[in-house]
């Protein structure tokens, strides 16, 4: 607890003692007939002790000219009770009202706490390197291009690259990973991670406000600005049920008795239930608490959620269109088969193929070294050269030696069998025989395929992958991820077009999710109705695009995010109904003289504790 629930904890626990003290004296002690006078002057010791803060409050708010809040309905409804006698039960309102608060204080500093915890990535210094030596400074103060020094145990101030030193960076309180990153000499290191054992000295590539940490903290603060359709409601609603039901309740004191000529006791004490009830406390406190825990939960995963906006609009989601390279593979070439040609061996085949990559710097020569350990001659390559369109030719070994497209093999009289695999197929011949080709393709992400069937699983109905590959490849790549749709062969306009038609096929009736890599598809990410971005850490670009971020990259935590927002909206949706439903019971109740103070209590601090309770289920989402 926070200094300030201490003190309210105490201050309820000594007005409870005397409250109980006061109503021992009262019930036990006092004679017959004692006078009224001494009664109230004994409840209202407690009622004080307890309530002088609402009462400041309601006055303050008064003089403000904002009067109706629970605050005036309190003191009103209580001091109304004095008026006709319920001392007990006016002090007892007072008391529960603030066990009440003091619950729902601690239910959001819980809450603000999940989100808190990435709030502790701030770092307080950096170890600024000067000529003078080394020098502990504000991170703000740090110049783009500096070096620090960041030592074990400490968290990096600014994003940079690691000039010397090998460390382990532990980068869970970004991505919600426990497992450190390798860190060495030339590698990027991240403003906000934990550096493990080993001392690094990083030279800074951005300004503190600029860092990945700093965006990432300005997206927490800001989170609970962007409230969802459901908490506007809540706002509204209570802005206008709030003043109508205190006219209500002073119409039910009045009206009555002056058309029925009855006395103002009883309707009085209809009307202080009325108020005490009517308290949108339940409504204004869980609706937000429950998304701000739904936010939480994300966090902890390594999710970043904008606002209870885009929570609930990942949890209304029914289609989610991917973007390919970058985001369901993870855009670099791989060489996934070598099929030798008929009499040629497999190992044949790659020391061919490898030859002729050796001296190449396209991407599909380097990813067919790579496929080689041993130690590549060059000696025996001689003029060795690319053609454009066509792939590479030159001599090995003294004969003539081709790896490329069909056309080339074609080009130098070469028969060969065409491969009907997806993917992009390389045919390599030597000294005029065709030895075979391999295919390369851009590597499937880890968890792609288990992320569509988790999304499936979470009540996505539809998936969708967009592309600018060729249709065979895109085909092949949706049929083995288990992807309901893909469109191919796409421009980046293409892809905003396209999503525009998912988008008007839906008709608002449900929401259209575009997963994307965050720096080629803005467009797309901003056109969705909710974006989520591949974080990448330190990509600014996903972070600015998109309404939700995947701070590592994986996949596999949508299905997490949306069972997270569902789970979310259907705790709130249970709130509203709860609330409204028993208020409106008690209320009516309360109006026709069936409902005591003590049920208005319950109608107002037992709904309100039961609906934070729920509420805080969302936190515990997983």
């Amino acid at each position: 607890m926070t200094a300030k629930q201490e003190w309210m904890r105490s201050r309820i626990l000594a007005a409870l003692l005397l409250y109980a003290a006061v109503f021992a004296i009262d019930r036990f002690l006092l004679p017959a007939g004692v006078p009224t006078a001494a009664r109230l002057a004994l409840y209202v010791l407690p009622y004080l002790v307890i309530g002088y803060d609402v009462l400041k409050k309601a006055w303050s708010n008064l003089m403000q000219g904002q009067a109706f809040d629970e605050n005036f309905l309190m003191t009103v409804a209580t001091i109304a009770a004095f008026a006709v006698g319920e001392y007990p039960e006016a002090t007892a309102v007072m008391l529960f009202y603030q066990v009440g608060e003091l619950f729902q204080s601690v239910a959001v500093g819980k809450a603000r706490a999940s989100i808190g915890e990435m709030m502790s990535i701030a770092p307080e210094y950096a170890n600024l390197e000067t000529k003078s030596g080394i020098h502990r400074v504000d991170p703000d103060d740090v110049e783009v291009g500096s070096v620090i020094v960041v030592k074990p145990g400490e968290r990096v101030p600014l994003d940079g690259v690691v000039l010397s030193g090998e460390s382990f960076a532990d980068t869970s309180a970004l991505t919600g990973e426990a497992v450190p990153r390798r860190v060495c000499e030339g590698d990027a290191l991240y403003s906000g991670c934990v550096n493990g054992e080993g001392t690094l000295r990083v030279r800074t590539t951005k300004a503190y406000e600029d860092s990945t940490v700093a965006k990432i903290l300005d997206l927490v603060e800001n989170a609970s600005e962007k409230k969802a359709r459901l908490e506007k409601f809540i706002t509204r609603f209570a802005r206008i049920y709030t003043p109508a039901v205190t006219i209500a309740a002073v119409l039910l004191a009045v009206v009555p008795p002056l058309l029925l000529a009855q006395p103002f006791g009883g309707w009085i004490r209809r009307a202080c239930v009325f108020l005490i009830v009517s308290c949108p406390c339940a409504l204004v406190i869980s609706v937000p608490l429950g998304f701000f825990g739904g936010i939480g939960a994300a966090s902890r995963i390594g999710v970043l959620v904008k606002g209870g906006n885009y929570l609930e609009a990942i949890a209304a989601c029914d289609t989610m269109v991917f973007d390919k390279t970058g985001t369901l593979t993870k855009g670099e070439f791989k060489v996934t088969k070598f099929l030798p040609a008929e009499g040629v061996r497999t190992d044949e085949l790659v020391l061919a193929a490898v030859y002729a990559e050796s001296l190449s710097n396209h991407p599909i020569a380097k990813c067919v070294r790579a496929v080689y350990a041993d130690a590549i001659d060059l000696t025996r390559l001689t003029d060795m050269s690319e053609i454009g369109g066509f792939g590479i030719r030159g001599v090995w070994d003294g004969a003539e030696l081709l790896a490329g497209n069909g056309k080339l093999l074609e080009r130098y009289s070469v028969a060969y069998a065409p491969c009907p695999e997806p993917g992009t197929v390389v045919y390599v011949a030597h000294d005029g025989r065709f030895l075979g080709c391999f295919i390369i393709a851009d590597a499937l992400k880890d968890g792609s395929a288990e992320a569509i069937r988790s999304l499936r699983g979470a009540g996505v109905r539809q998936t969708v992958m967009l592309t600018g590959d060729r249709e065979d490849l895109a085909t092949d790549i949706a049929k083995s991820l288990g992807i309901d749709k893909v469109y191919a062969e796409l421009l980046p306009a293409d892809k905003v077009t396209r999503l525009e038609t998912l988008l008007k096929r839906e008709n608002g009736k449900s929401k259209v999710a575009f997963v994307g890599d965050g720096i080629n598809d803005a467009p797309a990410l901003m056109r969705a109705d909710v974006g989520v971005a591949m974080g990448s850490l330190g990509s600014d670009a996903a972070i600015e695009a998109a309404d939700i971020v995947l701070m590592d990259d994986d996949v596999r935590k949508l299905a997490a995010t949306v069972r997270i927002g569902r789970k979310t909206v259907r705790v709130v949706r249970e709130n509203v109904a709860f609330a409204l439903a028993v208020k409106f019971v008690v209320l009516v109740l309360g109006a026709l003289g069936h409902a005591s103070m003590w049920l208005a209590v319950f109608g107002d601090v037992g709904v309100t504790v039961l609906a934070v309770l729920n509420s805080m289920r969302c936190l515990k989402a997983r």
